[in-house]
């Protein structure tokens, strides 16, 4: 994007619908229509303001949206990690957490951890990586598969709301 002018809340309060949701659509990984869900609570009197009005029209969401949401993130250390088969922002926090550089030990362990996860739940195992090491992402793992679907969704989407809000922070300046 380079040459492009910075992505500024006032350049995006005055963007139209598509410009809005292409500026965004990195945010929610590979669902730009929960950016594009958003652009009607323009204008954004703050960044904080923009995530809040992206994350009301996800709570909004059907329960199949919300599905389609979470499982259109990767398995962390994934064979598509392996591949480098990421978004360009899974890619950078999956490495920020040293998800990229696992030991083989560490690898069988992430690789039981999602699998056991994936088979209780249908989709994968969602954490803010930037904010974890991979001690506390594989505690986490292995704490969550106790919980009930309905209570790892919440959570999931939880985890979702800061991973945005920190991308978000990343792109958008003042």
């Amino acid at each position: 994007m380079s040459g492009a002018p910075p992505l500024t809340l006032a350049r995006l309060n005055s963007m139209n619908r598509t410009g809005f949701t292409t500026a965004l659509g990195f945010a929610f990984e590979l669902s730009p229509w929960v950016v594009e869900r958003a652009w009607d609570a323009r204008p954004f009197a703050s960044l904080d303001a923009l995530h809040a009005a992206m994350m009301a029209g996800l709570e909004r969401s059907s329960t199949a949206d919300k599905l389609a949401l979470i499982r259109a993130h990767p398995e962390l250390a994934g064979k598509a990690a392996i591949a480098r088969d990421l978004t360009a922002e899974s890619n950078a926090e999956q490495a920020s957490a040293g998800l990229d550089r696992l030991t083989a030990e560490e690898f069988e362990r992430f690789h039981a951890l999602n699998a056991a996860y994936g088979a209780r739940f249908g989709f994968p195992f969602i954490i803010c990586v930037r904010l974890n090491d991979k001690a506390s992402i594989l505690a986490a793992m292995q704490a969550r598969l106790a919980h009930d679907e309905p209570s790892e969704i919440a959570e999931a989407l939880r985890q979702i709301g800061l991973i945005s809000q920190l991308r978000l922070q990343d792109a958008v300046t003042a």
